[in-house]
C-alpha cells in the first residue's frame, strides 16, 4: 500500500514513501493537504493534458477556487456591490477572493502580470489559511512562474517528464491526513532550521523563505509518517520537494572511497559529542545530493534559464505594451469625456456614481426618483492596454571578401528568427550595405516564402558605407515605429566604415557620421546589438557600440544557429 492509496482501508501509520518519480507526486500532493498554509502553495509545472489532469482530480477534495491571470482587482480585493448600493441608495460592498481562506488555483500562471503576482504573494504572507495552486503551462524556455509566486510556494513539481503509461490514479487517504494534521501541532522544528539554511546556502539559494517552506515540508512529513519528531529522512524529502527547484548551483560531488582527504581527520571524541548533541546526525552532503537526485535531467538549467530571462525582461517576447482606447487587455477606467475613439464604461461610471444618489436626492428634491442623477464627474472611459508588434533589424555588412560567408550566416539567421515569429509576433527586417550606400533589401515582413525570395540572390563585395547603414536602419526603426511597432537593431560587421553619405571615399568622415547617427540611434531610445564578425575585436565596434549604447558580441565565425540563439538571448526573445 502507498501512502496515498486508501484502497485497502487499513488504519495506523502509513509506509514509507515510495521512491518511484510518481510516487514523489502523489506523497508531494499528500504533505500538501496536512499543511496547506504552512507550506503556502504548489508550483505545478505541466501543460494541459491528461496526467495534469489526475494531479488536479487528487486535489479536487480541497475545493480550491478557481483563478485567471487577467482578474480584476474588484473581483480580488473586493469593491462595491452595484446593486445592492442602487437598491440602499447606501455604500454597498462585497468580499473579494482574497478574504476567505483556502486554496486557490491560478490558470495560466506563465502569464500572469506583476501585479497580479505581487497583490498574491502579500496575501500569501498576511493572510493566515491562504495557499495557492501555480498552473505553469510554461511551453518555451524563459516562461514560466513570477518571482513573486515562485519564491512563496514551498512545493514544485514537473508533470512534463511523465508519460500517461508512468502514472496512476492518486488517491489521498483523508481519513490518515486527519490524522497527520492532529499530530502536526506536536512537532517541534528542533535543530532542523539552521541546517536547511546550511543547505539552503550550499544550493546557491538567497532566499529567506525557502528554509522556512523546507521546514513547513520537513514537519508535514513527520508528521505523515507517524513520528513525534523531524528525523533524518524529513528532511530529505523537504530538500528534494522544496529546495531542489530553488537551487541555482549543486555543489561538486565528493571524492570517490580511496583518496585521500584534503582536511586532517575529525577527532573521534568530538564526532561522537557532536552526535550525542544533535538528533540529527545526517551530513549536509547528504542532503545536497537528495537536492541533486530530485530533479530531471537539464530541470536545474532550464529553471537557471528562465529566472534569468525573466530578471532580464519583464514580459514576453513580443513587443512593449502601450495604452489603447479600442482594444487589447482591459485597464482600470479613467475619468474623461466621450469622443469619437473613447467609449464610456457604463459599469464603471455606475459604480461611481451609486454611492452619491441618496446626497443628490435630498439636494434636488424636485428630480424623478426613478431615475439615476449622473454627474459629469461619475464619467469613466474604457482603457486597454495593447501589446506592440516587435520588428528585429538585421543590418548586415556585406562588403569584402568574406561577404558571402556573413550573408549566408544573416540568411540563416533570419529565417530561424521569422519561424519564430509565428508565435511571438516578431516581423524581421533586412539592410545590407556594400559598395557606395545601404540598401533595404527585406522591409518587415513575416512571410517565409517572401523571405527566402528576397534573400536568395543578394550580392557581396565592396566597400564599407557604414554611414548609410545606420542611416537606412534609423528610418527603417522609426517608420516601424510609425506602424506601432518595437523596433530592434542588430548590425553585423567585421570593421570600420571607409565611404560617407555622401558617396565619397573618406574613411575620417565616415567615422564621425557613424558616430553622430549612433548617438541618434541612443536618442530615439532604439535597443540595439553590434556583433563583431571579424577574427579578431575591432576597438572601432566597441567605440561605436557605446555611441550608440548597444550591447557588443564577439562572434567571429558564428554560424546561423549561434547568432540566432545569441540574439533571443540579448534581447530577451
Amino acid at each position: 500500500m502507498t501512502p496515498f492509496d486508501e484502497s485497502s482501508g487499513q488504519s495506523g501509520r502509513p509506509e514509507p514513501p515510495a521512491s518511484a518519480p510518481w510516487a514523489q507526486v502523489g506523497l508531494a500532493l499528500t504533505l500538501f493537504a496536512i499543511d496547506p498554509a504552512g507550506l503556502r502553495g504548489l508550483w505545478l509545472r505541466a501543460r494541459a493534458g491528461p496526467v495534469r489532469d489526475r494531479v488536479l482530480t487528487a486535489l479536487a477534495p480541497l475545493a480550491p477556487r478557481k483563478l485567471h491571470p487577467f482578474v480584476s482587482d474588484e473581483a480580488l480585493t473586493g469593491g462595491m456591490d452595484l446593486s445592492a448600493t442602487l437598491t440602499s441608495d447606501t455604500m454597498q460592498r462585497h468580499a473579494g477572493l482574497l478574504a476567505y481562506p483556502g486554496t486557490l488555483a491560478l490558470s495560466m500562471a506563465e502569464r500572469c502580470p506583476p501585479g497580479l503576482a505581487v497583490r498574491l504573494g502579500q496575501a500569501l504572507d498576511q493572510r493566515p489559511g491562504l495557499s495557492l495552486i501555480a498552473l505553469d503551462e510554461a511551453a518555451e524556455e524563459g516562461e514560466g512562474l513570477p518571482s513573486a509566486l515562485a519564491d512563496r510556494l514551498g512545493l514544485f513539481l514537473d508533470l512534463d517528464q511523465f508519460a500517461w503509461g508512468e502514472t496512476t490514479e492518486i488517491r489521498l487517504q483523508h481519513r490518515l491526513i486527519a490524522m497527520a494534521q492532529a499530530r502536526l501541532r506536536h512537532i517541534a522544528a528542533g535543530e532542523a532550521l539552521p541546517r536547511l539554511t546550511r543547505v539552503a546556502q550550499e544550493l546557491g539559494i538567497d532566499s529567506l523563505r525557502a528554509p522556512l517552506l523546507a521546514l513547513a515540508c520537513a514537519r508535514a512529513q513527520a508528521a505523515w509518517r507517524g513520528g513525534e519528531r523531524i528525523e533524518e529522512a524529513d528532511m530529505e524529502v523537504a530538500v528534494a520537494l522544496t529546495l531542489a527547484q530553488r537551487a541555482t548551483r549543486i555543489p561538486e560531488e565528493a571524492p570517490p572511497p580511496g583518496e585521500p582527504p584534503e582536511d586532517p581527520p575529525p577527532d573521534p571524541r568530538e564526532q561522537e559529542s557532536d552526535r550525542e548533541n544533535s538528533p540529527l546526525d545526517l551530513p549536509d552532503e547528504m542532503l545536497v545530493e537528495a537536492a541533486r537526485t530530485a530533479l530531471p535531467p537539464g530541470l536545474l538549467a532550464q529553471l537557471q534559464t528562465a529566472r534569468a530571462a525573466r530578471a532580464s525582461r519583464g514580459a514576453s517576447g513580443a513587443g512593449a505594451a502601450r495604452k489603447s482606447m479600442r482594444r487589447g487587455r482591459p485597464m482600470p477606467a479613467r475619468t474623461g469625456k466621450p469622443g469619437t475613439s473613447a467609449r464610456v464604461d457604463v459599469i464603471a461610471t455606475l459604480r461611481q456614481a451609486a454611492p452619491w444618489q441618496k446626497l443628490r436626492r435630498a439636494m434636488l428634491p424636485a428630480a424623478n426618483p426613478d431615475r439615476l442623477l449622473l454627474m459629469p464627474s461619475d464619467i469613466r472611459i474604457k482603457r486597454y492596454q495593447d501589446q506592440t508588434d516587435r520588428v528585429l533589424i538585421f543590418v548586415v555588412d556585406a562588403s569584402g571578401s568574406a561577404a558571402l560567408a556573413r550573408l549566408a550566416e544573416a540568411k540563416g539567421a533570419v529565417e530561424l528568427m521569422l519561424a519564430e515569429a509565428y508565435s511571438k509576433r516578431d516581423h524581421v527586417a533586412l539592410v545590407t550595405f556594400r559598395g557606395e550606400k545601404a540598401d533595404l533589401s527585406l522591409p518587415p515582413t513575416r512571410s517565409l516564402v517572401q523571405t527566402k525570395r528576397r534573400l536568395a540572390g543578394l550580392p557581396g563585395g565592396g566597400a564599407t558605407p557604414l554611414p548609410s547603414a545606420l542611416q537606412v536602419a534609423l528610418a527603417t526603426a522609426e517608420l516601424a515605429r510609425g506602424h506601432g511597432m518595437t523596433p530592434t537593431l542588430a548590425l553585423l560587421t567585421d570593421g570600420r566604415g571607409n565611404i560617407a553619405l555622401d558617396r565619397s571615399a573618406n574613411r575620417a568622415q565616415a567615422t564621425q557620421e557613424s558616430a553622430q547617427l549612433a548617438r541618434a540611434i541612443a536618442g530615439k531610445g532604439i535597443a540595439s546589438l553590434v556583433i563583431d564578425t571579424s577574427l579578431r575585436p575591432k576597438p572601432p565596434l566597441a567605440e561605436l557600440a557605446t555611441q550608440m549604447n548597444a550591447t557588443l558580441i564577439a562572434l567571429p565565425r558564428a554560424d546561423a544557429r549561434t547568432l540566432s540563439a545569441t540574439l533571443r538571448t540579448a534581447i530577451g526573445g
